[in-house]
C-alpha cells in the first residue's frame, strides 16, 4: 500500500520544491481553510469562558424575584438592590449544563458601573421590562438600553439578548409586540439626537460609538450584531406569593443559550 501510494507523494514533493501556478492556489487554499479554523475555535473558546447571564432594566422592573425565583422557585419580598448578586442556575434541559445570573442595580446613578464591571463576562443578557408601568417609562427605558447597545465590548462580544417583558399577570400589562414597537421607535429618535450632538456631548462611561443600527434606515432590532427575541413573563406569576412564576418561555432561551 505503502509503496503504491509513493509516486504520488513523490510528485507532490516535486509539485512543492518547485510550485507552480496550481501547486501555489494549493497551498493558498490550504492556508486559508487553517486561518479559519484557527480564528473559529478561538472565538468558540471566548465565548465559551464568558458564562454570565446579566439582569438589567430599571428600578422595580421585577429583576431581582425574576432571579430568586429562576434559582428557587419561590417567591420573595425583595427590595430595590444596590450592588450585585450572582449564583450558578442550572438550565432545564439534558444537557446538564449551567451558567451564572448576576442580578444587577437598575438605579440610574449604579447601572452603568456594574456593567462596566460585567459585561465582559456576559454570554447574554435579559433586560427586563415593567410591562405594566412600561408607557410611562419608555424614555428612560430606552435611554438605558441605548447606552447597552452601543457599548463597545457588547458590540464586540455580541451576547444573545433578551428583553423580557416583565408582569404580564397584570391587566394592564403591555404585550411584548407592543413593547417592541415603541422601543424601536424611541431608540430611533435617540440615535438621530445623538448623532446629530457634537462628539463631546455624546460620549457615553461606556465609551461606545454613537451609531446604532444602519445609517439610513429607521433602527429596528434586527440591525445588530446580536440577536435579540423577547418574550412575556410574570415573575410573580398569576396566583401572586402562593403560585408559580409565569416564565415557561424565559427558560426555554436560558436553555438554548448556556
Amino acid at each position: 500500500m505503502a509503496g503504491g501510494a509513493e509516486p504520488y507523494l513523490d510528485s507532490l514533493r516535486r509539485e512543492l520544491q518547485s510550485p507552480g501556478p496550481a501547486a501555489l492556489s494549493v497551498l493558498l487554499a490550504l492556508l486559508v481553510v487553517a486561518l479559519t479554523l484557527l480564528l473559529w475555535r478561538f472565538a468558540q473558546g471566548a465565548r465559551s469562558s464568558r458564562r454570565a447571564v446579566l439582569l438589567l432594566g430599571l428600578c422595580d422592573a421585577g429583576k431581582t424575584l425574576l432571579f430568586a425565583r429562576l434559582l428557587t422557585g419561590r417567591y420573595r419580598e425583595t427590595q430595590t438592590s444596590i450592588t450585585d448578586s450572582s449564583a450558578v442556575y442550572r438550565v432545564s434541559s439534558d444537557k446538564g449544563t449551567n451558567v451564572t445570573l448576576i442580578d444587577l442595580p437598575g438605579h440610574e446613578s449604579l447601572r452603568l458601573q456594574f456593567l462596566e464591571r460585567f459585561k465582559a463576562a456576559a454570554r447574554a443578557i435579559v433586560f427586563v421590562v415593567d410591562s405594566v408601568a412600561f408607557q410611562r417609562e419608555v424614555k428612560d427605558v430606552a435611554e438605558f438600553l441605548y447606552q447597552v447597545l452601543i457599548d463597545s465590548t457588547v458590540l464586540k462580544n455580541a451576547p444573545a439578548l433578551l428583553i423580557a417583558c416583565n408582569k404580564q399577570d397584570v391587566t394592564m400589562a403591555k404585550s411584548a409586540k407592543l413593547i417592541q414597537q415603541q422601543l424601536e421607535k424611541e431608540l430611533n429618535t435617540l440615535r438621530v439626537t445623538r448623532s446629530a450632538a457634537p462628539t463631546s456631548l455624546d460620549a457615553s462611561t461606556t465609551g461606545g460609538p454613537a451609531q446604532l443600527g444602519k445609517k439610513g434606515k429607521d433602527f429596528d432590532f434586527s440591525q445588530l450584531p446580536m440577536k435579540v427575541e423577547f418574550v412575556e413573563c410574570s415573575a410573580r406569576g398569576s396566583k401572586g406569593e402562593e403560585g408559580d412564576a409565569d416564565f415557561e418561555d424565559l427558560e426555554k432561551w436560558l436553555a438554548k443559550i448556556a
